[in-house]
């Protein structure tokens, strides 16, 4: 039976963020379907009511178990995956904010199975969602960080 995800009659608007700090890129790993074991930023779906910021609050906190204040939105990414007859089987609009953190201890809650901070050297080792290093990469750049 499909989940309710599958095939929507509508895109559904999350938030996510990549939060820097001197141990690396915050990453969580997916316990749950769908891309369970693949890693990808912490995030998820906006509720009824919940503006963006509050939203990304309460899935870093659910996630990761931080308290996490975001900067700014870096960035708005459009997941639209089809299935072999070309209908749109999901369809995902993501708010991703920047932010940086100073917590260096992290508990794995909610979706995620384990949350890590990733030296940003290492993004590529790990079996990432697709999109997730280039969104990585992209947002770090124009913070005027440096990618190497």
């Amino acid at each position: 039976m499909p989940r309710s995800r599958d095939y929507p009659t509508r895109p559904f608007l999350g938030v996510s963020a990549v939060v820097q700090s001197d141990a690396g890129i915050l990453l969580i790993e997916r316990g749950k379907p769908p891309l369970m074991g693949s890693w990808s930023l912490p995030g998820g779906l906006v509720e009824t009511g919940e503006q963006l910021e509050q939203a990304i609050i309460r899935e870093m906190r659910e996630e990761t178990g931080i308290q996490f204040t975001p900067h700014h939105i870096a960035d708005l990414v459009e997941i639209i995956r089809t299935d072999k007859d070309g209908k749109t089987e999901r369809h995902y609009v993501i708010a991703v904010f920047y932010g940086t953190s100073d917590v260096v201890d992290l508990i794995a809650g909610d979706d995620a199975s384990t949350a890590e901070w990733v030296p940003i050297e290492n993004l590529a080792d790990y079996p990432l969602t697709e999109g997730t290093l280039d969104v990585v990469k992209k947002i770090l750049n124009t913070v005027e960080r440096s990618f190497p």
